[in-house]
């Protein structure tokens, strides 16, 4: 590997899945604001939407995205450029 190229500032994040509020400790050197007490002590905290714990590869189980609600807002909202 190239020497002087990778980022010296890694430190402990507490990385949280807010699909399931599974919470997993790691190094990174993500930037972010929020805080979390983890294990009686405070780390930063990086939120996700999805993780190994709740991607349906991982767990097997399938989940239901409500898409026709989000589709049918943007064609109501779009319609009036419509020809």
């Amino acid at each position: 590997m190239k020497q002087g190229i990778h980022p010296e500032n890694y430190r402990l994040v507490v990385f949280k899945d807010m699909s399931n509020e599974e919470m997993f400790l790691c190094k990174s050197t993500a930037e972010t604001k929020d805080t979390i007490e983890f294990e009686g002590q405070e780390y930063p905290l990086i939120k996700m939407e999805i993780s190994s714990t709740s991607h349906p590869f991982y767990t097997g189980k399938t989940k239901l995205v409500d898409t026709a609600g989000r589709v049918d807002k943007f064609m109501n909202k779009y319609k009036k450029f419509a020809k």
